[in-house]
C-alpha cells in the first residue's frame, strides 16, 4: 500500500516509489482529501493515469477540513468531496471511500444515506471508516437501507493495540477487515531511536508537523522496550521494521498495513515482511519484551 502525501521534488521519488511497489504486486494505494489539501490526489492522478484502472485498487477519505467551510460528514460535504476526489484522481470511481473520522456534528444517519447515495452512483465501489469506536460501527451497521462499512483503518502496532478488545471481534462478525495505519508505531518500531540518545536530525521525530504524535512513543521506557524486540528480530534474520509488520500481518483481520518509503530499497524491504511467520513462542517473546508499555 502507498501513502502519497508529498509533492515538488519529492514526486519523483514518490513515483519511483509508487512503480516499485506496482512491480513488487503491491496494488492497492490510500490517500486521503487532506493530504497536503489535494496535492497527494493529484499527484496520484497523475502518476496513475497510464495504468489500467483495473489494475489497482484506490482508496482515499473525507473529513478533516479542507477549507474553512469545508469539513465533515455532512450531507453536502460527501457530494462535495467526493467529486472534487473523483477530479483530482481522474477517475470515474475510488474502490473504497472512508471516513477519516467520526462527525459528532452530523446525524449518523445522514452521513450513511449520502455514502450510500455515492455507492448506489457508483463513484465508490465500498465505504470504510477509520479510527470509529465499537459503538460507533454497531450503530452505523444497525441503520436500514444503507450501504455496509467494508472496511477500518485504525492505528495498530505492537505497541497500539486498543482495536483488540472489541473492534476486531466486533469487525469479524460483520465481515469488516482492518487496513491499518502506523504499523511502526510512528517509525519507533524500527529501532532507530535510541533510549538517551538525541533524536536523528532526518527523523519525524523532530519535525514540527509530525513530531508532535510520536512523544508517548519516545518515552524512555517504550524506547527500551523496542530494543528488547532487536534479540527476536536478529535471530529470525531480519530487520526491526519487518518484524513490527509481519507481527500486524499475522492478525487474520487485518487485510493491508499502510507504511511510508521514501525510496524503492524501503518498499522491496516492508514487502518482504508479507512472507514472515511467527509462531507461538515469538509472539510470546514479543509480548514479553514490551509488556507495561502497550496502549491497550
Amino acid at each position: 500500500m502507498a501513502d502519497v502525501r508529498r509533492r515538488g521534488r519529492d514526486a519523483d521519488r514518490a513515483r519511483a516509489c509508487l512503480d516499485r511497489a506496482f512491480e513488487l504486486g503491491i496494488n492497492f494505494v490510500d490517500t486521503a482529501n487532506v493530504y497536503g489539501r489535494g496535492a497527494a490526489e493529484e499527484f496520484l492522478g497523475d502518476a496513475l493515469s497510464g495504468r489500467e484502472r483495473s489494475s489497482y485498487v484506490l482508496a482515499t477519505k473525507l473529513f478533516f477540513p479542507m477549507s474553512d467551510e469545508d469539513r465533515g460528514l455532512s450531507a453536502a460535504q460527501v457530494r462535495k468531496q467526493i467529486d472534487a476526489s473523483l477530479r483530482r484522481l481522474r477517475t470515474d470511481f475510488v474502490d473504497l471511500y472512508q471516513c477519516h473520522r467520526y462527525d459528532p456534528a452530523t446525524p449518523l444517519e445522514e452521513t450513511m444515506q449520502a455514502l450510500t447515495e455515492v455507492v448506489r452512483q457508483g463513484k465508490a465501489r465500498y465505504i470504510g471508516f477509520s479510527e470509529w469506536t465499537a459503538e460507533q460501527i454497531r450503530v452505523a451497521r444497525e441503520l436500514p437501507g444503507v450501504e455496509r462499512f467494508a472496511s477500518s483503518q485504525p492505528q495498530y502496532s505492537i505497541l497500539h493495540r486498543t482495536i483488540e478488545p472489541e473492534v476486531i471481534p466486533l469487525s469479524v462478525e460483520n465481515g469488516v477487515s482492518q487496513i491499518v495505519w502506523s504499523p511502526l508505531a510512528q517509525g519507533v518500531l524500527t529501532g532507530k531511536y535510541l533510549p538517551g540518545d538525541p533524536l536523528p536530525e532526518d527523523s519525524r521525530a523532530v519535525s514540527e508537523t509530525m513530531g508532535w504524535a510520536m512523544n508517548r512513543f519516545l518515552r524512555v521506557e517504550v524506547l527500551e522496550a523496542v530494543q528488547r524486540l532487536r534479540p527476536i528480530a536478529d535471530g529470525l534474520g531480519i530487520t526491526m521494521s519487518q518484524l513490527a509488520l509481519a507481527w500486524v500481518l499475522r492478525e487474520p483481520n487485518v487485510a493491508s498495513a499502510i507504511v511510508g518509503a521514501s525510496r524503492p530499497s524501503q518498499v522491496d524491504q516492508n514487502a518482504a515482511a508479507s512472507g514472515i511467520e511467527l509462531d507461538a513462542t515469538k509472539l510470546a517473546a514479543i509480548d514479553e519484551a514490551v509488556a507495561g508499555v502497550v496502549e491497550r
